[in-house]
């Protein structure tokens, strides 16, 4: 005769459905509590960048004033420079005896 397959004495398992509801309902509350604080970090981080994108925005500002100022500066002395050698040389022509018409050629 064939041999049955399995046990015939099976035990019935009670399952505690009211703690595993319990451990289940913990963890989803860890979950959510651990999902609020991760927002509140984020919402920070984007507050602080945010700060920190306006302090670059004024900076960039400030650089771009100062160049344009060193620039002015750089060719007012550039043109006193200029200035100051025509002078020069004016001084030097009519030293020679030059008359104001030949200077006026020579400058040209």
């Amino acid at each position: 005769m064939p041999r049955t397959k399995g046990s015939k004495n099976k035990k019935s398992l009670t399952v505690d459905y009211a703690a595993l509801i319990a451990e289940k309902q913990a963890e989803k509350d860890a979950a959510a509590n651990e999902i609020t604080a991760v927002a509140a970090n984020i919402e920070e981080l984007k507050a602080e960048l945010k700060s920190k994108k306006t302090a670059a925005k004024k900076l960039n500002k400030e650089l771009a004033k100062l160049v344009a100022k060193k620039a002015a500066v750089e060719a007012a002395a550039a043109e006193a420079a200029k200035r100051g050698e025509a002078e020069a040389m004016l001084k030097k022509l009519l030293a020679e005896g030059m008359s104001a018409d030949e200077i006026i050629d020579k400058l040209k």
